[in-house]
């Protein structure tokens, strides 16, 4: 398998060649990534969605809404009238009611959440995660900032999260070296180029 373009062939990474923020989190969980790769099951997924989104545009110009705020509202009200009240045509039930009766029965995937170790916070899973390797000096270099992590041997590699705090206006940082906690810091979340 070539890995690098050449004159002959560029090289195109596939669907399960990017190793995504979400793939990163849902293996953090223990919980494997499986592509719909048919469309038939691109369609069981897509086909509601696009019913939603037709329904709430089409409501929200009947109701003549025109800010986000109202259009919330709509998203809202549609959400609870799909969940609680309509019948699905498929299943022939309530989406709700069947998940309970799903959950009362034991016939389901959905588990409590709980931290996997050697986690210590769930900003340890629900975050941005990046691999670096520290410098000669015991430094990662962090968009443009230079931050030392001690205790860690030069040239190692350290995992890097990622906890944005707006209303601090800081990036939570914290490195875990070989399963373990090795350095936290915040630094000023205007110097990072990552749009949420």
């Amino acid at each position: 398998m070539q890995g690098r373009d050449s004159v002959w062939r560029n090289h195109v990474l596939q669907t399960d060649d990017v190793d995504t923020q979400w793939g990163k989190m849902m293996k953090r969980l223990g919980v494997d990534v499986i592509y719909a790769l048919s469309p038939q099951a691109k369609g069981k997924i897509e086909r509601p969605y696009s019913w939603l989104q037709d329904r709430i545009v089409r409501t929200c110009a009947l109701e003549k809404v025109d800010n986000v705020h109202d259009a919330r509202r709509v998203l809202a009200d549609e959400r609870e009238r799909y969940c609680h009240h309509q019948v699905h045509s498929t299943t022939g039930e309530i989406p709700a009611i069947r998940f309970d009766r799903a959950l009362k029965q034991q016939n389901s995937l959905f588990r409590p959440f709980s931290v996997p170790a050697p986690d210590t916070s769930p900003d340890d899973v629900f975050c941005l995660q990046e691999t670096r390797v520290t410098n000669g000096y015991g430094r990662i270099s962090l968009f443009n900032h230079q931050t030392l992590v001690a205790n860690v041997p030069l040239r190692s590699q350290v995992d890097v999260r990622l906890v944005p705090e707006f209303d601090r206006g800081v990036m939570h940082i914290r490195v875990w070296y070989r399963q373990a906690l090795a350095h936290t810091v915040d630094l000023p979340l205007k110097d990072f180029r990552v749009h949420f």
